[in-house]
Formats: C-alpha cells, structure tokens, sequence
C-alpha cells in the first residue's frame, strides 16, 4: 500500500507521507499543541535514534495525573525498505502502511513512530479522562473510533499493545459511564435535599419570624448558599426556587406590613405625647404640691403606656416633658426646704410652750389652770405645723398637760353634781314607800305581800346608799 506522496519530490527539510485514512484525518494531540519541526538535515544513510516527548494539550491538565508513554523503539515493531515503502508488524504479520520519500530509511522510519506517539498519546489521555470520571460515553465513542482505525493507521509501533489498551477503554467505559450516573444521581439526590431545606426554613421565617433582622439576614445567607448548589434537576429546582422566592416575598411583606403598623403607632405615640408636654407644662408653675405632684405621676404614667415615637422626636418629647417635670418638682422641693426650716422652728416654739406651761397645777387654782390652758392651745395652734417625726411627741406632752387639767374639772364637777343628789333623795322615797306598803300588809295580814314590799326597799336602800357615796366620794 503506498500513500498519495509517493508520486511527488518531497524536500529534504520538509518530509512528507500520506497517511492512512482515519489516521492521518485526526488531529493529534501533538498537532493540536502547536506544529512539530521537522527533522534537522543530516547525511543521508546515518543512523538517528528517535526519541518523541509529546507535548501535553488541554486534556493534559486534567487533575488526574496523565501517564504519558515514553517514546517508542520503531525499529521493534517495523521497518522502511531503501525504496521508502513502510512496514508494521503485528500479530497477524506485517502490512504496508505507506512510502516515504522525503528521507533516507530512518528518517522515514522515526516519522512512522512519531506518528505512533501521537496515537499513543492520545489513548494515554482517553485513559486518563476514563480515570478521572469525565463523560465514559464521550470517552468510549472516542476509544471506539480511534480502535477502529488502528488497523489501517499509519504508524509503526505496538499497535496490539495500543488495541488491548484501548479495548480495556471501552470495556471500562460502561462500567464507569454507571458509576459517573450513580455519582450524579447521589450528588443531584444530596443537592435537592439541601435545596428543599433551605426552602423549608425560608418557609418558617416567612411564617414564623419576628426577629426581623436576623430572619433578614438569614434569608440572604441562604440566598448565597442556594447559589453555590449545582446539578439539581431543573424542574425541581424551579419549583423549589419558586417555594424559596415565595416564602422570601410573603416574609418582605410583613416585615413591611410590621413596620407599617409601627410607624403608624409612632406616630401616634407622638401626638400623644405632645399633648402629655402640654399639659404637663401647664402644670410646671403650680404651688399645689401634692395635687399637681399626684397628676405628674399619672401624666408619667400615660406616657409610658403610650409607647414610643419616632426615636429623635421622642428624645425631643422627653427633653419637653422631663424639663417641665423638673421646674415642678424643683419648686416643691424649694418650699419643702423653706417649709421643713419653718417647721423646725415651730417645734422648737412649741417646746418652750411646754417647758412653760407643763407645771400647771389645777389642785391648788382650777380656774387659773383651764385659764392657762386656754392661753397654752391658741399659742400652740398659731405656731402652727412641726416635723412629721416630732408630731408624736410634742402632742403627747401637750396631751398630759390638758388631761391633767381635764380630770381636776371632771373631779369638781362630781363632788357638785345636783342631779346625783336629787336621784339619792329619789332613791330614798322610794325606801320610805316600800316600808310603808309592808307595814299596812303585814296588818292586813298579807305576810307575802309584805314580805315583797319589804325585799324592794331594801333594792331601792342599796341604790340611794350607792347614790349618795357616789356624791361624797367626790
């Protein structure tokens, strides 16, 4: 079999051979990488040893390491006859697989090993995609076709060693082609999970959620990791998108509608408590202390029912209504201070009442003692209030003084007392009218009649007896 450039002169520095078909119609790797330079001239007949590094192409840089085969011994596996003719050996014998005519036999025969590096490298590759679980069908269709043109390539180097290895490809391919789809399916079932997940929680947030910025924030964490996750079929994943986008929606409107709601309050809350300012600085210049210090408490009350405004016009409305609160109760607090000096001089007037009239001695001069008296309460109530801690014990004193006086009256007016002694002379008729019904009974000879008449003058001698020590007593 000879090739198209046996008919033509090829050049010495330009070697040229008609390839096989499917061989020479497929890019190599090599070829891919940039052009090769021929061989450099040298005297014809001399021996060359060829040694080819294949130039690593994208494939190449696959993460999986690629095992390049070294560069083939071609004199092993064929050879170049003086008149250019290219034979390949295998184990079916050899066979022609083209004519070299740009070179002398060596030349030609490490062109023919080159061009089986290149188809080496290739399969190299298809073996590292097939390792690396990149797309076994691609790498099996390949495998397939490149087998398939072995037969007829035009190459000289091991070419069995080439087809068993490209055999092993495909018989792998099917078995990594179903791993590389259990792979998948795991990965899309353990991406759908996270998917369905994330949902559910943006679900509960929409629903459930009133930290509204930590649920916002969370919201647009999932949001970023939603994007990260990959290979979820797509229709699940746009129905699961559409439940995320949904949730995220329902969430924006209530936390919208919250805050609706809360400016509305707010602003109510402002009203309100500009009318609170008003009126408590209506009240700022009040002197009626407990009163007004009583409406304060209710005003301060209302004010913390009334909840919170807009945050700068409620510190405003503090400002307003503390500083009217302040003039208030820095007033009170003034007259308080005169007020308690004024008491304490009170206190120490109505001591020296005491000290004074605390001696009075009604036994001797009960007319001069209630007069005293008399004189000791009008001065005590025109001094007036006295420290609340010291009420209890000048009223004490001041209450002995007029107890004191009090019984001396009470004790003259018993001794006194005309109708104490009228009711003993009362007592006594009746004694006298009792003794008189018995002694006509006891005549008549009604013994019990006279025996009861004289049983109730004695109760009534018992009375006037007590009636009349009652008036002596005094």
């Amino acid at each position: 079999m000879s090739d198209n450039s046996g008919n033509e002169k090829a050049t010495q520095s330009e070697p040229t051979s008609t390839p096989q078909p499917g061989a020479a119609q497929r890019p190599s790797p090599a070829t891919a990488a940039g052009p090769r330079p021929g061989p450099a001239p040298r005297k014809p007949g001399a021996p060359k040893p060829h040694a080819v590094k294949p130039t690593p192409g994208p494939a190449a840089q696959h993460p999986h390491q690629m095992v390049v085969p070294s560069a083939s011994d071609p004199s092993q596996w064929g050879r170049v006859d003086e008149d250019g003719t290219a034979w390949v050996k295998t184990t079916e014998g050899e066979r022609v697989i083209g004519s070299w005519q740009a070179g002398d036999a060596a030349e030609g025969l490490a062109h023919f090993g080159r061009r089986f590096d290149d188809l080496a490298t290739e399969v190299a590759l298809l073996e590292a995609r097939l390792a690396a679980g990149t797309d076994a069908r691609k790498t099996k269709t390949a495998a397939t076709a490149l087998a398939e043109t072995l037969p007829e390539a035009a190459v000289i180097g091991d070419i069995d060693e080439l087809t068993q290895r490209l055999k092993a490809i495909i018989e792998h391919s099917d078995e990594a082609a179903a791993h590389a789809k259990e792979e998948k399916e795991r990965s899309r079932h353990e991406q759908t999970e996270r998917k369905e997940a994330l949902a559910a929680e943006a679900e509960h947030i929409a629903t459930e959620s009133t930290q509204w910025k930590v649920a916002g924030d969370r919201l647009r964490e999932i949001l970023d990791e939603w994007k990260t996750i990959r290979g979820v079929d797509r229709k699940v994943d746009d129905a699961l998108w559409r439940r995320f986008s949904k949730a995220r929606e329902a969430f924006n409107r209530r936390r919208g509608a919250h805050f609706a709601e809360l400016d509305r309050e707010r602003a109510s809350a402002k009203t309100h408590k500009e009318e609170l300012c008003v009126r408590a600085e209506e009240l700022a210049g009040s002197t009626d202390w407990a009163g007004t210090a009583a409406l304060f408490r209710d005003l301060l009350a209302d004010w913390k029912a009334a909840g919170r405004a807009p945050r700068e016009a409620d510190e405003q409305l503090w400002k307003r209504f503390k500083s009217a609160q302040d003039v208030f109760f820095a007033a009170r607090n003034s007259a308080a201070s005169e007020r308690d000096a004024e008491f304490e001089e009170n206190a120490t007037a109505k001591e020296e009442l005491l000290l004074h009239y605390e001696n009075l001695n009604p036994e001797t001069n009960l007319d001069a003692a209630r007069a005293a008296l008399r004189d000791l309460q009008e001065k005590w109530d025109a001094i007036g209030k006295v420290p609340r801690e010291r009420i209890h014990d000048l009223e004490a004193r001041l209450r002995a003084v007029e107890k004191r006086v009090r019984d001396a009256v009470d004790a003259q007016w018993r001794r006194s007392d005309p109708e104490a002694m009228a009711r003993a002379a009362q007592f006594r008729e009746r004694v006298a009218q009792f003794e008189e019904q018995a002694a006509k009974a006891q005549a008549a000879g009604k013994t019990r009649d006279a025996e009861k008449a004289l049983e109730q003058a004695k109760q009534w001698r018992e009375w006037a007896e007590a009636a009349e020590g009652a008036v002596s007593q005094r």
